[in-house]
């Protein structure tokens, strides 16, 4: 018995292509469920991106009620790495990613905030070393 191979050729080429598209729904589904979980939404990553918002801020940290009356405030920073006030390094004063900030100098003075850094000047009268203290943890 002779295979007929004009009439399978044939049978080959007239079968249109077909795409199975539920497959695919199931790994893209399967993908975005796994990015989702293993995502981090915290909010210490967001940073000002716009030179509008780093002006806007003013410099100064929002002091809320429940600041009290202390003499030293943390300023908590992630990744803190340089303080400097008035010109001066003060990086030592840094403890766990924080440090301590003389209320007067946030009140009168100039406090700006960077990514991983802080920039200090005081008031009239007041030392870098005063300024700025390491908080104990």
């Amino acid at each position: 018995m002779a295979i007929d191979v004009k009439k399978h050729k044939k049978k080959f080429l007239d079968q249109k292509p077909s795409i199975n598209l539920v497959p695919f729904i199931d790994i893209l589904f399967t993908i975005m469920i796994f990015l989702v979980v293993t995502s981090n939404f915290s909010a210490t990553d967001v940073q000002a991106d716009t030179a509008d918002d780093i002006e806007d801020a003013g410099g100064k940290p929002n002091v809320t009620d429940v600041s009290g009356d202390q003499e030293y405030y943390i300023m908590p920073v992630a990744n803190l790495h340089k303080v400097t006030v008035n010109g001066q390094d003060r990086s030592d004063a840094i403890a766990g990613s924080a440090v301590g900030v003389q209320a007067n100098v946030i009140d009168e003075g100039q406090v700006t905030i960077k990514p991983g850094e802080i920039v200090i000047t005081t008031p009239p009268g007041v030392s870098p070393e005063k300024a700025v203290q390491r908080p104990e943890l």
